[in-house]
Protein backbone atom coordinates (compact mmCIF):
# COMPACT_ATOMS: atom_id res chain seq x y z
CA UNK A 1 0.00 0.00 0.00
CA UNK A 2 2.82 2.40 0.68
CA UNK A 3 4.82 1.25 -2.42
CA UNK A 4 1.50 2.33 -4.45
CA UNK A 5 1.17 5.89 -2.77
CA UNK A 6 5.23 6.24 -3.16
CA UNK A 7 5.00 5.26 -7.10
CA UNK A 8 1.86 7.97 -7.84
CA UNK A 9 3.82 10.95 -6.53
CA UNK A 10 6.69 10.10 -8.65
CA UNK A 11 4.65 10.20 -11.73
CA UNK A 12 3.13 13.31 -10.58
CA UNK A 13 5.97 14.95 -10.46
CA UNK A 14 7.41 13.37 -13.65
CA UNK A 15 4.18 14.59 -15.84
CA UNK A 16 4.56 18.06 -14.07
CA UNK A 17 8.68 18.11 -15.17
CA UNK A 18 7.48 16.67 -18.76
CA UNK A 19 5.33 19.46 -19.15
CA UNK A 20 7.65 22.21 -18.37
CA UNK A 21 10.29 20.47 -20.21
CA UNK A 22 7.65 20.74 -23.37
CA UNK A 23 6.93 24.47 -22.30
CA UNK A 24 10.38 25.28 -21.88
CA UNK A 25 11.40 23.40 -25.33
CA UNK A 26 8.79 25.48 -26.99
CA UNK A 27 9.29 28.75 -26.09
CA UNK A 28 13.05 28.25 -27.16
CA UNK A 29 11.92 26.90 -30.94
CA UNK A 30 9.65 30.20 -30.68
CA UNK A 31 11.85 32.85 -29.64
CA UNK A 32 14.47 31.19 -31.82
CA UNK A 33 12.45 31.12 -35.10
CA UNK A 34 11.47 34.70 -33.92
CA UNK A 35 14.71 36.29 -33.35
CA UNK A 36 15.65 35.63 -36.72
CA UNK A 37 11.89 36.61 -38.46
CA UNK A 38 12.17 39.35 -36.44
CA UNK A 39 15.59 40.84 -36.68
CA UNK A 40 15.52 41.02 -40.27
CA UNK A 41 15.21 43.80 -43.06
CA UNK A 42 11.74 42.18 -43.76
CA UNK A 43 10.61 42.97 -40.37
CA UNK A 44 12.04 45.88 -40.15
CA UNK A 45 10.18 47.25 -43.13
CA UNK A 46 6.81 45.95 -41.92
CA UNK A 47 7.21 48.18 -39.19
CA UNK A 48 7.86 51.19 -41.51
CA UNK A 49 5.13 50.59 -43.29
CA UNK A 50 2.75 50.10 -40.08
CA UNK A 51 3.97 53.86 -38.86
CA UNK A 52 3.46 55.11 -41.97
CA UNK A 53 -0.09 53.80 -42.12
CA UNK A 54 -0.85 55.07 -39.05
CA UNK A 55 0.45 58.32 -39.70
CA UNK A 56 -1.71 58.64 -43.03
CA UNK A 57 -4.56 58.05 -41.21
CA UNK A 58 -3.86 60.77 -38.56
CA UNK A 59 -5.91 63.21 -40.39
CA UNK A 60 -8.95 60.65 -41.25
CA UNK A 61 -8.89 60.35 -37.81
CA UNK A 62 -8.84 64.19 -36.70
CA UNK A 63 -5.63 62.82 -34.66
CA UNK A 64 -7.64 61.68 -31.82
CA UNK A 65 -6.34 60.37 -28.60
CA UNK A 66 -8.26 56.88 -29.52
CA UNK A 67 -6.09 57.41 -32.71
CA UNK A 68 -2.69 57.58 -30.53
CA UNK A 69 -4.15 55.15 -28.22
CA UNK A 70 -3.97 52.82 -30.79
CA UNK A 71 -0.09 53.16 -31.23
CA UNK A 72 0.95 53.72 -27.99
CA UNK A 73 -0.78 50.06 -27.05
CA UNK A 74 0.59 48.50 -29.88
CA UNK A 75 4.27 49.25 -29.48
CA UNK A 76 3.68 49.02 -25.63
CA UNK A 77 2.63 45.38 -26.09
CA UNK A 78 5.29 44.81 -28.90
CA UNK A 79 7.99 45.99 -27.07
CA UNK A 80 7.16 43.56 -23.54
CA UNK A 81 7.04 41.18 -25.43
CA UNK A 82 10.38 41.76 -27.20
CA UNK A 83 12.14 41.70 -24.20
CA UNK A 84 11.64 38.03 -23.09
CA UNK A 85 12.37 37.01 -26.85
CA UNK A 86 15.79 39.37 -26.80
CA UNK A 87 16.62 37.95 -23.13
CA UNK A 88 15.89 34.07 -24.09
CA UNK A 89 18.22 34.75 -26.89
CA UNK A 90 20.87 36.38 -25.32
CA UNK A 91 20.46 33.78 -22.60
CA UNK A 92 21.30 31.01 -25.02
CA UNK A 93 24.08 32.91 -27.03
CA UNK A 94 26.08 33.96 -23.94
CA UNK A 95 25.74 30.47 -22.94
CA UNK A 96 27.23 28.60 -25.88
CA UNK A 97 29.97 31.02 -26.10
CA UNK A 98 30.96 30.43 -22.23
CA UNK A 99 30.63 26.46 -23.20
CA UNK A 100 33.03 26.85 -26.76
CA UNK A 101 35.53 29.14 -24.03
CA UNK A 102 35.38 26.98 -21.06
CA UNK A 103 35.90 23.82 -23.60
CA UNK A 104 38.97 25.63 -25.46
CA UNK A 105 40.35 26.66 -21.86
CA UNK A 106 40.07 22.85 -20.89
CA UNK A 107 41.77 21.49 -23.93
CA UNK A 108 45.08 24.14 -23.71
CA UNK A 109 47.75 22.73 -22.21
CA UNK A 110 49.06 25.27 -19.67
CA UNK A 111 45.60 27.06 -19.55
CA UNK A 112 44.42 27.63 -16.19
CA UNK A 113 41.27 25.46 -15.38
CA UNK A 114 40.20 28.30 -12.09
CA UNK A 115 38.91 30.28 -15.74
CA UNK A 116 36.32 27.63 -16.75
CA UNK A 117 33.09 29.49 -14.78
CA UNK A 118 34.11 33.14 -14.34
CA UNK A 119 30.54 33.75 -15.02
CA UNK A 120 29.82 32.58 -11.52
CA UNK A 121 32.28 34.50 -9.65
CA UNK A 122 31.13 37.68 -7.37
CA UNK A 123 32.21 40.97 -8.45
CA UNK A 124 34.81 40.78 -6.30
CA UNK A 125 36.32 38.43 -7.40
CA UNK A 126 36.43 39.49 -11.05
CA UNK A 127 38.14 42.20 -9.86
CA UNK A 128 40.86 40.79 -8.25
CA UNK A 129 40.82 38.28 -11.00
CA UNK A 130 40.92 41.59 -13.45
CA UNK A 131 43.85 42.94 -11.23
CA UNK A 132 45.72 39.96 -11.38
CA UNK A 133 45.93 39.78 -15.12
CA UNK A 134 46.64 44.01 -15.64
CA UNK A 135 49.80 43.07 -13.21
CA UNK A 136 50.73 39.91 -15.32
CA UNK A 137 50.57 42.04 -18.55
CA UNK A 138 52.95 44.86 -16.53
CA UNK A 139 55.36 42.15 -15.76
CA UNK A 140 55.64 41.06 -19.58
CA UNK A 141 55.84 44.40 -20.71
CA UNK A 142 58.95 44.83 -18.46
CA UNK A 143 60.06 41.86 -19.79
CA UNK A 144 60.27 42.67 -23.49
CA UNK A 145 57.09 40.68 -23.75
CA UNK A 146 55.26 43.56 -24.97
CA UNK A 147 51.27 43.10 -25.64
CA UNK A 148 49.64 43.02 -28.86
CA UNK A 149 48.30 46.23 -29.75
CA UNK A 150 47.69 47.49 -32.97
CA UNK A 151 49.56 50.21 -34.84
CA UNK A 152 46.86 52.96 -36.20
CA UNK A 153 47.40 53.44 -39.93
CA UNK A 154 47.60 57.18 -39.12
CA UNK A 155 50.20 57.35 -36.73
CA UNK A 156 52.62 54.61 -38.45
Amino acid sequence: MTIVKKIQPDKQKERERDFFFIVSDAFRVFARRSSIVLGSAWAFAGAVLVIAVWLITGPTFHFSDTWQLIINTATTIITFLMVFLIQNTQNRDAKAVHLKLDEMIRALKGARNQLVDLEDLSDEELKKLEEQFRRLRTKAERNGTRSRKVKSPVSG
